[in-house]
Parts: structure tokens; sequence; C-alpha cells
């Protein structure tokens, strides 16, 4: 093509600028050869005529299409110059933020100078396993690569950072070695990845400084060898350094600072173990002081420090050596602040003795004081004759004293790379290692020294080393596509190289003036002139005959020869030296003890054996020896060891750009940003490139670009590489244009952007062509819509005009039928008026004379009652008077009869007759009277004589009975002191019962103000709260009518975020459950290794007596509590079974610790209970004593009968004290008004009055007893002997028969006093036996009555304390919810009752747990007499046990009677194994699959059940240890088999519902059937067990999940992002990718088989009887994953961010959903994961231009973060140049509308995310008794029930 078909109008080229070095224009006039200018229009519309002088010469460069701008790979650029990579540069790292591009094979990183959110573990984990170029250029894709080939091709990588200052080379290294610390964690548990990223702190102190460019810029070069086993784990690393900038220890210039250490070391200077250091603040020293600035901004030097300090700790630094590090910088310090004095005009130099630095210098380092004094400011001459001591010049003694401060740094250094080296070294066999070489890029500044000349010197070796690796790797492509290649010209720097390291080159020739006694810089500079003046690569400067400029493939650069031989040979004095030999601190004499061998070697890699790894700088030697090597001689030996390791590895290239040295984040300066695209290669890459076939495309790509420029018969053809080989000879005649491969198209520069001319020129030309026909539609279309309007209007008039002529005659119509109707209710109406008038009238006329009659007769009834009443009054009157008159006159007569008969009788009385009629019968009378007196002498003497017999009798007794009585009356003091304490214990109660009435009246007036004032703050608050509601009312009101969305979303988030955290907390359990599980997982493996090392290790051995055992949570029996009840047994338990078979099962350990100390705070209470039980049992048996005592002594019966009568009055009193408690019992219940109180008062008055009046009764009875008894003991007859007793006296009498003979004699007392009747059958000695009784009964209810009283009172006070200070509290609160706002105090409130309903829930649940736990003690119990008797009725059988078992092993086959199946399987102890073999360890799923799902988890629940019904704990517990231990190992064998994982958690579910099921719980029986409820367990409460289940599923679902996971992973890329299910809806990159990975035969997956697969999942899940509940969590778990893989690969990939994309994104997606919906999964929430990657579809497919967009926008996109709409936004790429980009100002218009969202800061989705699992209770309608085994399963061994 000419150059006339491509400078044409419209097409835009890049001129220089000055500003900005290139700038874009647009031709306004088509060129024609020859022309001498060139007509251009540049962007801000002004014109511009571009100068071609002489004509024909080069024309300006092409700008390339917009559609290729931006490309992730400078290399896919059409047009491949320097504007274009600056450009697409400018492009990517200011609009689209994007700091990294691929330049061929090397990774340019711009600096963004600001934190990025792009290197967290999510980014790491996306980029791992990629290849590179799939995603987005990032430095993990480098790392990934360098990873991925190291293991692919077992070759040692190299990844080379190089930059100039700033550029953030450290950083970059320390992200990529922080990728390989990720993706290749150790193995072992050495934390060697920890220790590589420790090591960074530590050399960025040591090494790292400010200067003018860089905060952190590194002085000094590192390679770090990070050391891999066979495995491809980070076993080890070795680090070494280059040209560290010793110079900065002792001169800094301005605005830079000295080494960080040293600032850090003084901002803790007032830490307590540094005070003996002397340090101050950094400006009163001058190493740190010279550069003017001490701080940086955002750097906190202290806390450096600590994290300095920590990784030493980390890396196994002692804490002395530590302390002798920072001895040595401190002496530093104080030797810098050294006052020399002069003398003798500056020739004799001297140092004060009394200088404090130097005294502080000398007692750091430990050297003596005074020969570092003499030899600071001497030296020592030696000659063949003698040696002279010499004084040194002031010039001198600085020189001398900066080379010592400088050697010590450097040693100290070297020292710590030693150590460091040391902490990362490994004794594993290192089988291959990926290098990180952080190193400087090439400098230049005004003043350039032998630091800058070493620095460039090494880039120039690393620039040769890139140049010839980039063209090997174009010559292997063309050489693997088969294309005929010729020799590519590229820049090759030896002869710049050779300038410096050949013989007598510039190195050669300053070692050689080194060592010239007189040797200086000018004379080596002139040398240099002398000797390279003709070299093309060595020029002199015109105005300094001191310098010398080298032509460096970047850039020429001047230096400055003064310094140079000094830097060079770093003269040291050995006086000096010697002296630091001789520390007394071993660690700083060790830094200068020379080193026999001090090139430590370390086990490179199998293909570099002769590579040995070692310290870039030998140690330090004497200065005063000639074969001294000098720094030039040793940083030329290192950078050639450095080249040799690299030469033997495959390098990877990281090139670092500073934007801009403000430092000012996403800044681009132009200018600079070329010079160090020039000098750090990458402009040479891009030209070897261009001179190639830069443009590379697949056959399949270019056919879906280009086929629109074919025609109908090249499509039809089916040969795709035919075709694009026929359409390019076509369109491009020129062949050298481009090349065929075998996979490839191979294009010259500028050819692809000729092609999307030609394709951008056939669409336009069908763009013309179908906008003129769309436009003639439109026209039609609008003529059409025009003719039916015009009929429709004229259609609709006529219409109206009839309409309203229809209701026009409507209406007078109506009018009049309205008037007929009018002026007839007008007439009705008036006639109604008149006629309910006339009728008023009448009725109230009538009314009016009827009331009048009606009064008239009322007055005359009235008339009539008054005269009845008046007259009867006054007949009444007469008859009273009469009647008393006639009385009166009937009484004077009566008196005046009676005195008449008065007379008469007083004298008839006075006559003898009377007197003889009153002495009749006397005589007779007198006579029987002396006939009786006479035989009761007679009697009487009879009796005398019987009661002088008993008298002497009597009195012989009476003498005795009073010695006894004397004796007694001496121990009777006690009782009477008895009878005085229990009176006192009477009186002690009253007073306590009236305290009692007293407290409670007081608690209750308290108790009722408190209630009445609560009762009016409640009174207030509700009124408060009513119109706080009402006013709630309105405002909800007003916000329903605002926002009712907006309420409902509200709630809709408050959910969700409670969900969302009772999601979190099940994680974390679960998360717990997984590290558990991968701990065991851990030490199996462990164990299993040292199982095969000793095995395969002979001789003795012997196992590890602390080894600790990892193994399952069920290798042991879990300890009931319920069934063990003392720790002992259980600690006693697991002793038994030894700490190897022990399980570390946390769930139980914390049981046992809470069992522990609910068993202390048992034994403290019963300890309590007991001393108090002792101290009763005192007081009993001294009580018992004393009645003892009384017993002996029943004659004395006025004492027993005053005890009894104090008892029965104690008896008395305690009913009163009962009924006093009952009362305020009721009262406490009831609490409802004053009332109460008033009652209760009255019924205590009641009970004492009666109390009072039966005390008084007892005392009457008792004294009529006691004479009785007195009477008695007087009259006793003759016929009684002295020794006779009372029948049934010494008969044993119950407590009750004396109540009753008690109460019976009381009767008898109150009948009769007659003593044969009292003493008849001995019944008075029974009640004097029964009052013993009673008085006992009595007095011991009296105490426990007391006893019980005073802890009631007790816990009355406690009860009082606590309503009290929860009545504070209450108050407090209140008090509190006053201060508040309404809305808050009701919130306040309700949060406060629901605190008070959940504790009481609380409260209610222990107090059930409790009875549950008791009744099934009770249960358990009642089982095993249950058993007991069974066991029993069985012994009484004539058939024994021994027969049983003798018939059993004899195998004889007895007709019996079958019984009905009872769901029970029997096995014998020994058939366990057996059991567990055939059931779960070699049984396959297939095996089951016709019969019952979850057969096996039945058949073990059926053996369970019986075990527990012979209440065999230990067969239960080894049958449940040993299924789980078996499911486990089977696991462990299958870890890749889904369907078996499958098939073993349905089981285990199914084995977990069973254990529910059957529990014997309520609330898991609610469906099961009559019979189920008879297979419930009996004896064993398996809560425990459940748990282990539990926590097993959980082990089993997460693996079951990774295994999933792993099957899709590979699909969900290629099936849901680049599946082409829309035919005509091609993903293709715009520009031919350059992939340098070779890692070729990438499957490629379609969404077909993806969906097949997930049918395979289902299907497998369904058929084994998993619960539906769990196959809907496992795939919202995939879908999951599925959503985070696809979209984290969509926001890192720019070839897929595209509207076809989107498209066809959004139709795989619909897919998906389809087939959740068939599946009847729509309710699982797997729909609802996808909502983010719908999002993005949608994003990618709408318009993305107005401000109504970005609305739009953020509205639609709700479940993206805004970091992920930006990132995709940025990355959005349009399919052809019809379609616009997204411009930078809509991206910023998106920022500022999200900028309330508060979005999660990582850009991608952590794919790794597990949700926590449910397993909802799930009964089965499967009864035990139904279930048949099949003989398959060799089941013989077990018996049904």
């Amino acid at each position: 093509m000419s150059a006339a078909q491509l400078y044409t109008k419209y097409t835009r080229v890049w001129i220089p600028d000055p500003d900005e070095v290139w700038r874009s224009a647009e031709i306004i006039k088509d060129y024609k050869e020859g022309d001498k200018s060139l007509q251009l229009k540049l962007e801000d519309e002004t014109l511009y005529e571009y100068p071609i002088d002489p004509p024909g010469s080069e024309l300006p460069f092409l700008r390339n299409p917009d559609i290729l701008v931006g490309q992730n790979d400078l290399t896919g650029l059409s047009y491949l110059h320097e504007p274009a990579v600056l450009h697409n540069l400018k492009v990517r790292f200011l609009e689209s933020n994007h700091i990294y591009t691929y330049c061929g094979i090397v990774l340019v990183a711009i600096n963004p100078f600001e934190q990025l959110p792009i290197y967290g573990q999510d980014v790491i984990y996306a980029y791992s396993g990629q290849n590179m170029g799939d995603m987005d250029p990032h430095i993990f894709a480098v790392a990934e690569e360098a990873y991925r080939q190291m293991a692919r091709d077992e070759k040692n990588q190299s990844i080379i950072v190089s930059g100039e200052s700033g550029a953030g080379k450290t950083v970059s290294a320390k992200y990529a070695m922080r990728f390989f610390a990720t993706v290749g964690g150790s193995a072992s548990e050495t934390n060697i990845e920890a220790k590589v990223l420790a090591s960074s702190p530590i050399m960025e102190a040591f090494g790292n400084a400010k200067t003018t460019r860089n905060d952190n810029s590194s002085r000094f070069g590192k390679y770090i060898q990070i050391g891999f086993d066979k495995r491809y784990h980070i076993i080890g690393a070795n680090m070494r350094t280059y040209l560290l900038e010793k110079s900065r220890v002792v001169f800094q210039a301005e605005d830079e600072r000295n080494y960080h250490i040293f600032y850090q070391l003084c901002a803790s200077s007032s830490l307590p173990e540094f005070k003996d250091l002397g340090l101050t603040c950094a400006e009163d020293f001058f190493y740190t002081s010279q550069g003017g600035d001490m701080s940086i901004d955002g750097v906190d030097d202290a806390d450096d420090f600590e994290k300095t300090r920590h990784a030493f700790t980390l890396l196994g630094v002692k804490e002395s050596h530590q302390m002798t590090i920072f001895r040595i910088i401190a002496a530093i310090l104080h030797l810098g602040n050294l006052k020399i004095q002069e003398e003798r005009d500056g020739e004799v130099c001297s140092v004060s003795s009394e200088d404090e630095h130097l005294s502080s210098f000398c007692s750091l380092l430990g050297v003596e004081h005074s020969q570092m004094q003499h030899w600071l400011c001497h030296r020592k001459l030696v000659t063949t004759a003698e040696t002279y001591v010499k004084s040194m010049s002031l010039h001198q003694v600085v020189n001398a004293m900066n080379a010592l401060a400088k050697l010590i740094y450097a040693q100290l250094f070297n020292w710590i790379v030693q150590h460091v080296n040391q902490a990362l070294h490994t004794t594993v066999k290192q089988h291959s290692f990926i290098g990180v070489l952080d190193i400087y890029g090439f400098e230049t500044f005004e003043v350039n020294s032998f630091e800058q000349f070493c620095i460039n010197y090494a880039n120039e070796k690393l620039q040769q080393q890139f140049n010839s690796h980039v063209f090997k790797l174009e010559q292997e492509e063309y050489m693997k596509e088969e294309i005929p290649w010729t020799l590519i010209d590229f820049y090759d720097n030896q002869p710049c190289i050779d300038l410096i390291e050949a013989k007598l080159g510039i190195l050669d020739l300053l070692d050689e003036e080194c060592k010239m006694p007189k040797g200086t810089d000018q004379n080596w500079a002139q040398k240099l002139y002398d000797r390279h003046s003709a070299s093309q690569h060595f020029q002199k400067p015109r105005m300094s005959n001191t310098s010398f400029i080298v032509l460096h493939f970047a850039d020429k650069v001047e230096y400055q020869s003064e310094g140079f031989l000094e830097k060079n040979r770093d003269t040291v004095y050995e006086e000096q030296i010697n002296i630091l030999k001789a520390s007394q601190y071993q660690m700083v004499a060790d830094l200068f003890q020379e080193d026999k061998d001090p090139v430590p070697t370390t086990p490179g890699a199998k293909r570099t054996p002769r590579i040995n790894v070692r310290s870039a700088k030998p140690a330090f030697k004497a200065a005063n020896k000639e074969h001294r090597k000098t720094v030039g001689h040793q940083f030329r030996n290192s950078l050639q060891l450095l080249m040799e390791t690299l030469n033997a590895t495959s390098p990877h290239y990281v090139r670092c750009i500073k934007p801009n040295d403000e430092k000012i984040p996403f800044k681009f300066d132009p200018k600079r940003a070329v010079q160090q695209l020039r000098a750090c290669g990458v402009l040479e890459t891009i030209r070897i490139s261009a001179a190639g076939f830069p443009s590379r495309w697949s056959y399949p790509d270019f056919f879906n670009r280009y086929s629109v420029l074919m025609n109908k018969r090249d499509l039809s053809k089916s040969d795709t590489k035919q075709i694009c080989q026929t359409l390019l000879k076509d369109l491009i005649k020129d062949p050298d244009k481009f090349q065929f491969g075998r996979t490839k198209i191979f294009f010259r520069a500028g050819q692809v952007a000729y092609l999307e001319k030609l394709r951008a020129d056939k669409f336009r030309a069908a763009t013309i062509m179908i906008q003129k026909t769309v436009r003639g539609w439109l026209q039609r279309a609008r003529y059409q819509r025009l003719r039916r309007a015009t009929l429709a209007l004229q259609r609709h008039t006529r219409g109206h005009l009839a309409r309203r002529l229809f209701q026009h005659l409507r209406r007078t119509r109506a009018a009049i039928i309205l008037q007929k109707q009018y002026r007839m209710l007008r007439m009705r109406r008036a006639f109604l008026r008149v006629r309910s008038a006339t009728l008023t009238i009448q009725a109230f006329a009538r009314g009016m004379f009827v009331r009048r009659i009606y009064h008239q007769m009322l007055m005359e009834h009235k008339a009539t009652i008054l005269q009845k009443y008046a007259r009867g009054w006054l007949v009444r009157a007469r008859l009273r008077r009469a009647r008393a008159a006639a009385v009166v006159l009937q009484s004077h007569w009566r008196r005046l009869r009676a005195r008449r008969q008065l007379q008469a009788l007083r004298i008839e009385a006075r006559s003898a007759q009377h007197l003889k009629k009153l002495n009749i019968g006397m005589e007779n009378k007198v006579v029987q009277l002396q006939r009786k007196v006479d035989e009761q002498n007679k009697e009487n003497k009879l009796l005398n004589e019987q009661l002088s017999m008993l008298t002497s009798a009597h009195s012989s007794e009476v003498e005795k009975l009073k010695k006894e009585l004397q004796q007694y009356q001496q121990t009777q003091q006690g009782d009477g002191k008895q009878l005085l304490s229990l009176q006192e214990e009477m009186e002690q109660l009253r007073t306590e019962l009236e305290r009692a009435h007293s407290e409670r009246e007081v608690l209750e007036d308290s108790h009722g103000k408190e209630r009445d004032l609560l009762r009016k703050r409640i009174c207030d608050l509700e009124e408060e709260n009513a119109l706080l509601k009402q006013e709630k009312e309105e405002l909800n009101s007003r916000i329903l009518c605002q926002s009712e969305d907006e309420f409902a979303r509200n709630t809709v988030e408050e959910n969700m975020q409670m969900k969302k955290e009772l999601e979190e907390e099940r994680s974390r359990y679960q998360n717990l459950v997984k590290e558990y599980a991968s701990l065991e997982q851990r030490y199996d493996n462990l164990r299993d290794e040292i199982t095969i090392f000793k095995q395969q290790t002979p001789g003795h051995r012997r196992n590890p007596s602390n080894q600790s055992s990892l193994e399952s949570d069920s290798n042991n029996p879990s300890i009931c509590t319920s069934e063990i009840g003392d720790t002992e047994d259980v600690i006693q338990q697991v002793e038994e079974i030894g700490m190897e078979k022990a399980a570390m099962d946390m769930t139980l350990f914390l049981k046992l610790q809470k069992r522990v100390r609910e068993l202390e705070l048992e034994r403290k209470k019963l300890q309590a209970q007991l001393e108090k039980k002792e101290q009763e049992s005192k007081k009993s048996q001294v009580n018992e004593i004393k009645t003892e005592v009384t017993s002996e002594h029943e004659d004395f019966a006025y004492n027993s009968l005053k005890r009894q009568e104090l008892e029965s009055e104690n008896k008395k009193l305690k009913n009163d004290l009962n009924e006093l408690r009952k009362a305020i019992a009721d009262h406490a219940t009831q609490n409802n008004s004053s009332n109460d109180v008033q009652d209760g008062y009255n019924l205590l008055l009641n009970q004492l009055k009666l109390a009072n009046e039966e005390l008084e009764v007892r005392k009457e009875e008792v004294l009529i007893l006691r004479s009785q008894i007195m009477k008695a003991a007087q009259q006793k007859e003759e016929s009684i002997s002295p020794n006779a007793s009372w029948p049934n006296s010494d008969r044993h009498v119950d407590q009750e028969d004396a109540i009753e003979a008690y109460q019976g004699m009381c009767e008898t007392n109150r009948k009769t006093e007659d003593w044969g009747y009292l003493n008849e059958d001995g019944e008075l000695g029974l009640a004097y036996q029964g009052l013993k009784q009673v008085a006992r009964l009595l007095e011991a209810q009296l105490q426990d009555q007391r006893r019980e009283h005073e802890e009631e009172m007790e816990a009355l006070k406690n009860q009082v304390d606590l309503m009290q200070e929860e009545l504070e509290k209450q108050q407090q609160a209140f008090l509190q919810t006053l201060q508040l706002s309404p809305e808050v105090q009701v919130e306040f409130g309700l949060q406060q009752e629901i605190t008070r309903l959940t504790n009481e829930n609380l409260d209610l649940k222990e107090l059930l747990e409790k009875l549950e736990k008791n009744e099934k003690k009770l249960k358990k119990q009642l089982k095993i007499y249950m058993k007991k008797v069974q066991d029993f009725e069985a012994s009484q059988t004539k058939v024994p046990v021994e027969r049983r078992s003798h018939e059993r092993s004899m195998q004889v086959a007895v007709q019996r009677k079958e019984k009905d199946f009872q769901g029970m399987l029997e096995y014998y102890k020994e058939d366990e194994p057996l059991l567990i073999r055939n059931l779960i360890t070699d049984l396959k799923p297939q095996a089951v699959s016709a019969t019952v799902p979850c057969l096996p988890a039945y058949i073990l629940y059926m053996c369970i059940r019986h075990a527990d019904y012979i209440n065999d704990d230990q067969k239960v517990h080894s049958l449940l240890t040993s299924t789980i231990n078996g499911v486990k190992k089977v696991l462990k064998k299958h870890q890749d088999d889904f369907e078996m994982t499958s098939f073993w958690l349905a089981n285990t579910c199914r084995l977990l519902h069973c254990l529910k099921q059957y529990s014997g719980e309520e609330c898991f029986m609610t469906q099961n059937t009559a019979k189920q409820n008879e297979h419930c367990l009996k004896n064993f409460d398996l809560t425990e067990y459940r748990q282990v289940l539990g926590h097993l599923s959980i082990q089993i679902y997460q693996q079951l999940i990774n295994i999933a996971e792993g099957i899709l992973q590979p699909m969900i890329v290629s099936a849901v992002l680049e599946n082409e299910s829309i035919q005509g809806l091609s993903i293709v990159k715009l520009v031919g990718y350059r992939k340098y990975s070779s890692n070729a035969g990438d499957s490629s997956y379609s969404l077909d088989e993806m969906i097949r697969q997930l049918n395979t999942f289902h299907s497998i899940m369904c058929d084994q009887g998993l619960d539906p509940e769990i196959i809907q969590q496992v795939f919202k778990q995939l879908f999951y994953m599925i959503n985070a893989i696809a979209l984290n690969n969509l926001l890192l990939r720019k070839d897929v961010c595209s509207w076809s994309t989107g498209m066809q994104l959004r139709f795989n997606i619909s897919q998906l959903e389809e087939w959740l919906h068939g599946k009847n999964l729509q309710q699982s929430g797997a729909a609802q994961t996808l909502e983010p990657l719908i999002q993005a579809a949608q994003l990618l497919q709408l318009k993305k231009k107005t401000s109504e967009d970005a609305e739009a926008i953020c509205s639609l996109c709700t479940s993206l973060t805004t970091q992920q709409i930006v990132k995709i936004l940025n990355l959005y790429t349009p399919v052809n140049e019809f379609e616009e980009r997204v411009t930078v100002a809509f991206i910023r218009n998106i920022q500022k509308q999200l900028q309330e969202r508060n979005d999660p800061p990582q850009l991608l989705l952590d794919f790794k995310h597990m949700f926590p699992v449910l397993f909802p209770f799930n009964p089965s309608a499967i009864t035990m008794d139904s279930i048949h085994l099949p003989a398959s399963l060799n089941l013989d061994f077990l018996n049904k029930v």
C-alpha cells in the first residue's frame, strides 16, 4: 500500500509536541506524492500545517483505530511505535485506572501512588491456575506463569523487576513473593512463606531510604531465590544483595534521608531498653540531619521499628543480637558527631578524651577508649625497614571516620543478610526455585558518580539478556508456526558493555589507577580520554576535563570522576579495624573477622549444579593487602554470577514506570514516561515486534471478525483456513505483508488497521443502504398513519354531531317530565301540610279536655282518702282512752281481794291443828336414821382397820418416794430449765410473729404506696403512650402515604440482616467443624507418613510419649453426663481408654467442665445442708435425752402435765402460724386490694382469741386431772397392792393412738369425775403414755417448725431484697427512658419486655429440662426394675440359660411358633466388625439401589434399638463409634467419588433423623404413628451422638460440595462466558493476543455439558434418598460458585466485556434458571445467587451515555458493588467502531451517584465461600418392622427380634 492510500482524509496521525511529546491530529486533505506538507486539524479544532521537508521524507506516525485503543497487550496494536504505546498506556492508566499492561513478555507496571484493592486473597485465587493472557494484566499473572512453567517444564524461573527509584519495584517484588507464599504454601508447619515475607521489613529498614524521587527507595539490589520441593511447596529461600549505597550513611542530599533504621531507632529511643544508647531525636545527629527533612508523610518511624523488631523475632534473631545491632547503629550516629580539633593549621588533629560521643561510641562497641581516640587521628606507615606513626590532617581524619562508619554499616548489613538466609535455609532437598530480582533501574542525575555508573552497568547487562531472550522467543514462535523468517536487526549493546568491563576498559583502568600510590581522579579521567576517545559509546564533555560521557542503550550519561577512586578503594585503616576486632562484644568482633571460605554454597536446582547461591559481597579483608579486590571488581564478579543464574532460568520481566515526580495519584507525565520506556527496553520490544509480524490472529477469530468482507461463494466452503487465505490474497496484494502459519495468520505492522478500514467501509456502505431503506419505510409508514388518522377524525366527528342531536332531544323530553313531576309534588306537599296542621290542632284540643276531667277525678279521690284516715284515727283514740280506764279499775279491785285473803291465812297458821299435820311421820324417820348410823359405825371400824394398814404401808412408801423425790428434784432443775427455755422460745416465737406482722404491715404499706405510685406512673405512661401512639399513627399514615415501598424495603433489609447474622454465625460454626475435619485429615496423613517411614526404617524405634491424637471425635465413648454422674468416673474412663485412643472432643470436654462446675456447686450445697443437719441432730439428741430423763419419773404428774400444757399451747401456736402463713401466701398470690390486708388482720385476731380460749380450757382440764390423781392417791383401797400396776401401761403406743387417747381422756373428764370410770382397764396410764408421746412429737414439730420458719423468713428477706434491687433497676431504667424521646421510649420498653420474656423463657426451659431429666431417670429406673422382674421370672422358668447357649452353638432346627417382628435386629458382639464391613466399608451404592432409600441407616438403627432394649450401653457405644469411624474411612477412601459421598450423606442424615424421631422426645414425635412410637428408644439418651452425627454430616456435606465444585469449576468460564449458545453472536478478541504461555490443549465445555453434569448430580442425590432441603442447599452452593467464578472472570477480562457477551451471558443464565424451574428448585435460593451475574449482563447491554442511563444503572445494579460496576464500565470494549466507548465523565457520574453505598472493599467474590448448611428434621413414614433385609448384603448373622 502506498502512502496516498494510507494518508487520506479523516485519517488521524501523531505529530511531535514539546509539552505532551506526541499530539494527535486529523488529516483534512488527502496526501499526494510530492506534497511538501500535510493539512491537519488538531483536537482543539485548530488547523496545522505539518511540513514534509524534503518531500518524500518520513511521514508522521499513523494513529490506531479507536477500537484498538486500550488493549491489554501493546504488541496487539496495529501500528507499533512510540506514540501508540504512550497513548495506550495513558488511556489505560487515566481512563480505566489500569496500572498493568503487557508488552509482549514484559509486564509494564505504572505506579499509581495509592493503595488499590487488587492484591487481596480473592484476586490471588482468581489468577491461580489461569493462563497468562486470559485475564487482565497483573503481577499475579506473571507470578502464576512462572509458577506453572516451573511445575510444567521443571525448569527454574526468574522474575526480573526493574525501574528507576520510585517506580514501585520493591512493591511489585513483594506482591510476587506474596503470590508464591499463598499459592505454594509450605506443606510443613515451619511457616517458611511467613518468614520470606517477614524479611521485607528488615531489608527495607536497613536498605531503603527516602530520596527526592521515592519515599521508600531501595538503595541496593537483591535477588531472592524461593526454593520449592517436588510437590512445589515452599521449603526455603535465599537472598543475594548487590552494591549497597554505603555513601548514604555519611552523606544525604537535600530533602533526602539516611536509611530508615536510623530514624526508627531515634524515634524509639525513649523506650526503657534503649536508655543506654544515649540517643535523642534524629535532628541532633550529623549523619541523619544533612537532608533537612527528617519525616515522611504518612509514615510512623516508631511503629515501623516495632514491625522490624517483630520481623527479627519471627526470623529467629535473638534478643541479644538485636540489641547488639541497635548498639552498632547508635554507635555509628555517635561517630558522626565526633568533634575534631585542629592543630598546626589543620595538619594535626585530635579528639578530646572528654567527648561524650566518643565515650558512647566506644562503650556501645565495647572497644578501648584511648586506642580509638588515638587511631582516629593517626595512621601507621609500614616500610621494609621500620614502621612510622603519622598524624592525619583534618580532611584525612574526616574521610577515615566516614570510611569507618560506612564499613561498620556495610558489615552489619552483610551480617543481617547472612542471618536472614540462615533463617530461610532448609535441610530439605530443593527441587526447583523461582528467583525475584529487585534491582535498580537506569539512573541519570545532574551529578552522577560511582554508584550511578555501577547501576547503569548492571542495566546494560540486563538489557542485553532481555534483548536476546525476546529475539529467541520470536524465533521460536516463527519456527513453531512453520513460517519463513529473516534475521531481525535489534540493538546490541555489547560494545557498550565491552567499553565498561573489557580489558583496559573503564573498570580495568579504574582498578589500575587505584593501585597507584599517587593515583587521582583526574589522572584516571585523562587515561579514559586517551584510551577510549575513538569509541562510539564514549565521549568527552567540551567544558570539563574531569567528566566523561557514556552512551548507554537508554540515554547518554555524564559522570563526574571525582570520588571514583576513593569509592572504588573503600579504604579503611587497619589499626581501626584491629581495635574493632578486639571488641568485648563477640558479635562486633565477628563482623570484622576474615573468613577462609567466604562463599557458602547452597544446593541449587537439578539443571544448574554449577551455580552456587552466595553473598554478592565477600567478607572484608585488610586494607593494606595488595590482593584485596576493589568495589568495582567485586560488583563485576557478582553481576557475572547473577547473569549466569538468569541465563540458566526462564526469565519473566516486569518494568516499573514512575508516572510523575510529584507522587500525585493517577497523574501521567508523558515526558517522564517516555524517558523510562526508552530506558527500560519496552520500546525496544516494540521495535523488535514491529520488525517482524506483530499482529497474529487464529483462523477462527479472523474468520469471525472479517467474514463480512467475504462473498457468499467463499462462505459456502467448509475449510476455514482456505477461506481466510483466499480473502487475504484478494485484499492484500503484497504477499510479504502477511504469512500463514499452522494455527495463526501473521501480519506486518499496519495491516490489521488496513483490514479494519476495509471492514469499516463495508459496514459504512451497508449502513447507508440500511438507512435509505429505513427512511423510505418510515416515510411510507408516516403517510399511512396520516391517512388512517384523517379517516378516523372524520368518522369520530360525524358520530359526535349525531350524538349531540340525540342528546338534545333526550334532554327536551326529560325536561317536560321533570316539570310535570315537580308541579305534582309541589301541590301534594301543600295539601299534606294543611292536613297535618288540622290533625295537630284536633289532637291538642282533645287532649286538653281529657286532662281536665282526669285532674278533677284525681282531686276527688285524694279527698276521700284523707277523710278515711282522719275518721279512723279519731275512733282509735277513743278506744285507747276507754281501755286504760278499765284496766285501772280492775287493778284496784284485785288488790283489795288479795289483802283480804292474806289476813285469813295468817289467822289459820297460828292454830295447833296445823302443827300436828306437819309432825306426822318424823318418828319413823328418826328410827331409820339411827339404824343407819349403827351400820355405818360398824362399817367405819372396818375401814379404819384397813386405813391403818394402808397408812403404814403408805408411810413407808412415801418415805421411799420422798428420797426419790429429793434425787429427782436435783435432776429436775434441768427439766425446769427446759420448761423455761420452751417458754422463752414461745415468747420469741410470739415476738417474731409480731415482728413478722409488723414487717408485713410495713411491706404492705410500702407495697401499697409503690403500687399506687406505679399505677399512677403507668396511667401517665399509658396516657403518654396513647398520645405517642396517636402521633405515631399519624406519622405512620403520612409515611405510608409518602413511601410505603421504602418502609417495606427497610423491613425486608432488617429481616435479611438478621438472617445474614444467623447465617454468619452458623457459617462460623461449620467452618470450625471444617477446620477440625481438615486438622483431623492432616493428622491422619502425617500418621500414615510416619507409619510408612517407620516401616521403611529398620531397627529399633519407639513411639513418642507425648504424641497427640487428632482422630475422630467418635473414636472414644461419648460419656453421657446423664448416665455417669461423677466427673471422676469420666476421668477414670478416659484414663483407662488411654491417651492414644482418646479423641480431642471439644464438645465433650466443655460438657465435662460444665458438669464439674455443677457437681462442685452441688457438693457445697450438700455440705452446707449436712452441717445444718448435724446441728439439728445435736439439738434433737439433747432434747431426746431430756425427754428420756423426764419419762423415767412419770409419778411427778404436775410437771408432766405442765409440759403437756405448754406443748398443747405450742401446737395451737403452730396451727395459728400455719394459718397465718397461708393467709400471707394467699395475699401474696392475690395481691389485689387493701381489703385483703384487713381480712388477714382480722383472721389473725380471731386466731389469737381462739388460741387463748383453748389455752384456758386446757389449763382447767389439767387442773381437774391433777386433783383427781391426788385424791386417788389418798383413797386407795387395801385390795390394791403397792406394787400393782395399770394394765396395758407398758404396752407400746403409737403417736396417733396416744393423741386419740388424750382426746378421749379429756372428754371423759368433762363427763364424770368417778375414779373407777376414769381408771377402767388402765385407761389413765394409757392416757399418760399418750401425753408423753404427744409431748415429744409436739416438741420435735415445734423445733422443725421454728427452723422452717427461720428459713422461710430468710427466703422472704432475700426475695424482698431482690424485689428492692429490681425495683431500683426499674426506677433507674424508668428515669433513663423519661430522658429519651417518645419513640425511643416505646422501643426501649419493648426491648425491656422482650428481655424479660426471654429470661423467663430460659428459666422455664431450664426447669423443663430438669423435669425431663428426672422423668427420663425415673423411666430408666422403672425399666431397670422391670428388667430385673423379667430376669427373675426367667430364672424361675424350667429351661436354664445354659441350655439356650448350648442350643445356639449346636444350631439345632427347632420348630417354634413365629411371633411379630418388633423392628429390632440382634447380633453378637463378635459380629460387629463383620456388620460394619458388609454394611459400610465394602458396600456399594448400586447394591441397595433397588431397595428402600437409606437402607443401611435403618438397619443400623434397628441394631441400636436392640442394644437399647437389652440395656447394653457398651454395645450402643461400640456400634455408634464403629459406624462413625467406618463412614469416615469410606469417605477418606473415596474423596473424589460424588456418588459415594452423596450416598453416605443421605444415610448419615437418615440415621440422625431416626435417632431424633425415635428418641422419645415429644417435639420429634408429632408425626409418628402409634406403631412408630412403639419403636422408640427406652433406656438411653443419645443426644451427644446426635451432635456427633450432625458434625459428621457437615463434614460429608462439605466434601460433597468440594467434589462437585472440582468437577464444575473447569466448565464454568467456557460454558457460561465463552459458549456461543446464540448463533450469530460471536465472542472474539478484537486483536490477536500473543500468548507466550505454552500451556496448550485447554478443554472447552459447552453449556449443555454443564447442564448434563448438573442433571447427573441431581439424579444421584434424588435416587439415594437425600433430603430435598439438602439437595436445594447443594445447588444453591454450586450456583453461587458458578456466579462467583463467572463474575470474577468477567471482572478480570477485557475481551468478554462487550454487548454481545452480555446478550450471550443473559441467555446462558436463563438456561440455568429454566433448569432450576424444571427440577423444582426455584425455592432453593439458587436463582438469587445468580443475581450479580444477571446484573452484570444487563450492565453490558444497557446504554451508557446520558445521566438518565447512569441513574438506570445505579437503580438496576443493586447486587453489584461500586467497584464492580466501575470495573465493568472501564473494561467495556465496543465490538465495532459504530459503538461508542464509555466516557470517563460517565464513569465519574456513576461513582458520584454510588457514593452513599456502603459496599465492601473487595472487588472479587469469594468463590470459596460456603453457606452454612441446615439439616431440618425430616421424619420417615416407614416403620421398622416393614423393612426387609436383602440377601445381597450378607447380613445372615442378624436375627430379627
